[in-house]
């Protein structure tokens, strides 16, 4: 991304990956406080036995557990072993335990509700990403344009691909650029060049 960002000249408000990319650093690295329509467009991946919504989060962005109450911060620590990128995650523990034991009855009485398991535990990344992962709004038709911009800039790639810009027959870096920009220009003529029949076709 620092890549992209040196040639646009600033740092992307919107991005949209395949379900490979769906990493808390990615939500985080697109996400903006003064900026709601900023964010990053990508399919939840099942990893980690959790499902899309498999994780609710309080206004606070506290975790909820399966009884839908807002877990308790234990403590926080840096990872450097679960992740390609360090950072910082947060161990949270069922309310009904911590900070201080309140006696109370698990809502739905799960298993892990005794004095010896001190009710359920999660850990996750500290960042607003992980939160984004789980809450982003897939369903959202600003969610839907923005990710068929993926799908369409794949169409495009496989063109490029069939018309051999990922092995040239050539090895001058001069001749090879130039062929890579014919190759798109072909790849837009072919476009203007169906818009024009679909122009003529409504006429």
């Amino acid at each position: 991304m620092q890549k992209t960002e040196q040639i646009l000249g600033s740092k992307p408000r919107l991005g949209t990956f395949d379900a490979a990319f769906d990493a808390w650093y990615v939500y985080d690295y697109f996400h903006r406080d003064d900026d709601p329509l900023a964010f990053a467009a990508v399919p939840f991946s099942e990893k980690g036995r959790y499902k899309t919504k498999g994780r609710m989060f309080d206004a606070q962005g506290s975790p909820l557990c399966a009884a839908g109450l807002a877990m308790s911060l234990l403590f926080t620590f840096t990872d450097r072993t679960t992740c390609l990128v360090e950072h910082e995650r947060s161990k949270y523990g069922c309310p009904l335990f911590f900070p201080e034991p309140t006696r109370k009855t698990c809502p739905i009485r799960h298993k892990n509700n005794t004095k010896a398991k001190k009710g359920c535990t999660v850990v996750m990344p500290s960042s607003i990403g992980a939160r984004l992962r789980y809450t982003l709004d897939r369903n959202s038709q600003t969610y839907k344009d923005l990710y068929r911009q993926r799908t369409a800039v794949e169409r495009i790639n496989s063109q490029a691909f069939q018309l051999g810009i990922e092995r040239p027959h050539l090895r001058n870096g001069s001749a090879i650029a130039n062929l890579n920009t014919l190759i798109y220009t072909l790849i837009n003529l072919r476009f203007f060049h169906r818009l024009r029949q679909q122009h003529s076709s409504a006429l």
